[in-house]
């Protein structure tokens, strides 16, 4: 298969898939009365360019042995990945008007016994999805499979322990295909990551345990198409991306309420008008929603 890296970058189409991931997750998140819409919307541009333009993925074969492998350590974001695994066909549109109901595939964290074939790692307690990756990408090296494995984590999981064990075992075993992406939008939970325990300078630390370390917007769609193809030949890499909480929103837009705070009806209704639409996809169903 054509490796998408090859190909001009896009930036109008993923403009639009960036847009409708966006929609998508103000109205998951507001259709379900719980989830987290403020690094769902931060990272929408890195799901974008991921899936649009720099993953080596087939929707016809989800267990593609080649295939570069997604593991989403801050799992709370998923919208967002639910939304764009629909606009490549890997899940029916209507299906994310489940999002986060008893039962349904698409829990409020990824549940691999829900979707086995998409979902590498089920996801929750934060910073466990490096050490995944690691074991993911060792693997792929025993079994001589090509393809790369991407990690998304934010910048306040980087006050986990493990992320940095996790670093150092990849920098020993030369991990050269795992890609670790921070989405660091300087907000957590509590409050600025910078006040609650301060991760930076992030660049640097990687550097020091033996990674190719990528500062980058993380809203400039071809500086994020450019970072990925930079990803080393010897080394892990590590994308340290700046984002904004809640973008596209601006009433959303740098507040850490936002984490974890779902929008009223009337809230969603003017996030929505002022994402207005996407002209290349269509809104799902949300059976007795207006939004």
């Amino acid at each position: 298969m054509e490796s998408l890296t090859e190909r001009a970058v896009d930036v109008v189409r993923l403009q639009e898939m960036a847009r409708q991931i966006r929609r998508d997750t103000i109205r998951m998140v507001a259709h379900a009365g719980s989830g987290h819409p403020g690094g769902a919307l931060g990272a929408a541009d890195i799901f974008s360019v991921l899936y649009g333009h720099s993953m080596s993925h087939d929707p016809s074969r989800p267990a593609w042995a080649d295939r570069d492998r997604i593991v989403l350590s801050n799992g709370h974001i998923c919208a967002a990945w639910y939304s764009v695994l629909s606009l490549c066909g890997y899940l029916e549109r209507d299906e994310l008007a489940t999002f986060r109901i008893l039962g349904s595939r698409l829990q409020g964290h990824p549940a691999r016994e829900k979707l086995p074939e998409l979902v590498e790692t089920s996801s929750g307690p934060l910073g466990q999805g490096v050490p995944v990756a690691n074991g993911i990408a060792l693997a792929k090296r025993l079994d001589a499979q090509r393809g790369r494995v991407y990690c998304i984590v934010g910048d306040g999981e980087l006050h986990e322990g493990i992320v940095w064990e996790s670093a150092m075992t990849a920098a020993h075993y030369g991990l050269s295909n795992v890609t670790l992406i921070v989405s660091d939008n300087g907000l957590q939970i509590d409050g600025p990551v910078s006040r609650v325990k301060n991760v930076e300078p992030i660049e640097a630390k990687f550097e020091s345990f033996g990674w190719h370390a990528v500062r980058v917007d993380g809203h400039d769609l071809s500086a994020l198409a450019r970072a990925f193809a930079s990803a080393s030949a010897d080394k892990p890499t590590v994308i340290v991306a700046t984002t904004v909480m809640s973008k596209g929103v601006p009433f959303m837009e740098n507040d850490a309420a936002w984490h974890g705070k779902c929008p009223t009806p009337e809230e969603a209704r003017r996030a929505l008008e002022t994402l207005g639409t996407a002209q290349e996809y269509e809104d799902f169903e949300m059976p007795g929603d207006d939004v």
